[in-house]
């Protein structure tokens, strides 16, 4: 099995990589600027994303999707998402895409999303309405994907415990009623969807389960 993590200089991409190389897997990134990637001695491709080709993801199964573009602009989920569907249409590979916890839902009847709520940072909304219409048109595809989405608390710099929980939809949190999520749990969680194909053509979401956050 061949991996390509798109935006594998990132917060997300570089944690996926990590964990991907851990398990000795064929893993390549695809990078804007190579010179800005944290990991050495892996193969990468140098294109922005817009300008991939086919050609250019056919040797690859999965394609980790962990673009982030910049505050003001994040109508580029949304053309990037498009763009990997008109990439992988007719094709039997796959994209993992990772989305918003503001995407969430806080009920269970599902009628108010966590983006809703009053105390939701109001320079995060844009960023999850646009990653939320990229989990719709991938639900509109005809492309294999899954969408994986970080709990509220989503922590760059928390510890990679191995241990997690999952929930469909819904706002999780953890045994000391915390959504939380490491970004290397986060990546945990996301090679072994990968392993497991647990949730093909559904998004899902997850939590680091026994994790206290400072107050």
């Amino acid at each position: 099995m061949k991996l390509a993590v798109i935006g594998a200089a990132g917060k997300a991409g570089t944690h996926i990589l990590r964990e991907a190389i851990m398990r000795n897997l064929d893993v390549t990134a695809i990078v804007k600027n190579k010179s800005i990637l944290q990991i050495s001695d892996i193969p990468v491709i140098e294109s922005d994303l817009f300008t991939l080709t086919k050609d250019q993801l056919t040797p690859f199964d999965i394609i980790i999707n962990a673009f982030a573009p910049p505050t003001g602009e994040e109508h580029l989920h949304i053309s990037a998402g498009q763009h990997f569907i008109s990439l992988l249409e007719n094709t039997s590979k796959k994209i993992i895409g990772i989305g918003s916890p503001g995407c969430l839902y806080l009920d269970k009847e599902q009628t108010k999303r966590l983006m809703d709520h009053k105390d939701y940072p109001k320079e995060l909304i844009p960023n999850a309405k646009a990653q939320l219409q990229c989990l719709e048109d991938l639900e509109n595809s005809s492309i294999h994907w899954t969408y994986m989405i970080p709990s509220a608390m989503f922590d760059s710099d928390g510890p990679r415990t191995g241990h997690y929980i999952k929930g469909e939809g819904r706002l999780l949190v953890n045994s000391q009623f915390n959504s939380y999520i490491s970004y290397a749990d986060f990546a945990v969680a996301l090679l072994d969807e990968i392993e497991n194909n647990e949730h093909h053509n559904q998004s899902f979401t997850v939590a680091s389960e026994n994790v206290t956050t400072a107050s």
